[in-house]
């Protein structure tokens, strides 16, 4: 079993930044594939990134591509997701999550295994 906990959410204005924290307890994860989703209200939960956690392969949203980053910290067992430029249309609850057993890339909700409890991100215009 894995736990997920997600920190680093908050009020931002637009243009400002945030990063995000998962920390992952339960077992090590060099095996996952972890990803970051966001949902907001009225919506249905969309992908934003994904890591490898052995190799460091990152995939990224069209909409998101050349302002967040994804990344993995193996010592720590966590991942993070660096969010720049941000924008109003940021605005959603984050969820981190992860697959195991997994060496490649994972896009769609139904791929993951485990889940955290998320994290309210608002961009303010």
């Amino acid at each position: 079993q894995v736990q997920l906990v997600e920190s680093g959410g908050g009020l931002v204005q637009a243009g400002g930044s945030l990063r995000l924290s998962c920390a992952a307890s339960g077992r090590t994860l060099s095996s996952y594939a972890m990803g970051w989703f966001r949902q907001a209200p009225g919506k249905e939960r969309e992908f934003v990134a994904s890591i490898t956690w052995s190799r460091s392969i990152a995939y990224y949203a069209d909409f998101v591509k050349g302002r967040f980053t994804i990344s993995r910290d193996n010592a720590k067992n966590t991942v993070y997701l660096q969010m720049n430029s941000l924008k109003p249309e940021d605005t959603a609850v984050y969820y981190c999550a992860a697959r195991g057993d997994s060496i490649t890339i994972k896009i769609r909700v139904w791929e993951y295994d485990y889940w955290g409890q998320g994290t309210q991100v608002t961009v303010s215009s």
